[in-house]
């Protein structure tokens, strides 16, 4: 008995809110439900907020992925730090058989530069709205 209760004192309740943090910065992305840059001003703001931004995607969606972390890339706001592919089985529809499918999960980073070139956007935006007026 004295060795039941050690166990449970030493057991580690992990709350599930707390082993999903690291997914909070996670965009899973579609090919068909939002435009390349609403995906791309997302990742910023991951970015801003978190310091690195995860994106994942299946299938046909993976050359949108590559797009966006090449653009922030490119643009010189983000580093790449991981990229991870695999296959998972899917059902296309209940009772169907079960497909393989690409995946791909690309970790990326803020630069260097990114807070700057993010104030110089923003400054910029904010000059943009005044002569508008």
């Amino acid at each position: 008995m004295e060795g039941i209760t050690e166990g449970v004192n030493n057991l580690n309740i992990m709350d599930s809110s707390a082993s999903n943090n690291n997914k909070k910065n996670r965009i899973q992305v579609s090919n068909t439900k939002k435009p390349l840059f609403f995906y791309v001003n997302l990742a910023k703001r991951y970015m801003q907020q978190y310091n690195e931004v995860e994106l994942s995607a299946l299938g046909m969606a993976i050359a949108t992925v590559v797009t966006i972390a090449e653009i922030l890339k490119n643009n010189g706001l983000a580093v790449e730090k991981k990229i991870m592919t695999s296959t998972i089985d899917m059902r296309e529809e209940s009772g169907g058989r079960p497909v393989q499918k690409a995946k791909i999960e690309i970790l990326l980073g803020k630069s260097e530069k990114f807070d700057e070139l993010m104030a110089a956007a923003a400054a910029e935006d904010a000059l943009e709205n005044e002569e508008q007026s």
